[in-house]
């Protein structure tokens, strides 16, 4: 009978265990998951604003108010 007893908390924690690998490795893939969304937005900022800065470029040499003829010569 004690072999028993002594078995049973053994064998809980084993399960214990078990889940709390699974439970790690699930975080693990989700931080990784939102890590990704995360870099991809930033990625994307920074093109819309490097656009920005190159029509804001373009604009402020002349380039669009010649074409559209914001000046007078």
């Amino acid at each position: 009978m004690e072999k028993k007893d002594t078995r049973e908390p053994r064998e809980n924690r084993e399960l214990m265990n078990e889940e709390a690998g699974r439970l790690r490795q699930e975080a693990r893939e989700r931080r990784n998951n939102n890590t990704r969304k995360t870099n991809r937005l930033w990625l994307w900022l920074g093109v819309l604003i490097l656009i920005f800065i190159l029509l804001w470029w373009l604009w402020s040499i002349g380039t669009f108010e010649d074409l559209s003829g914001v000046t007078n010569g």
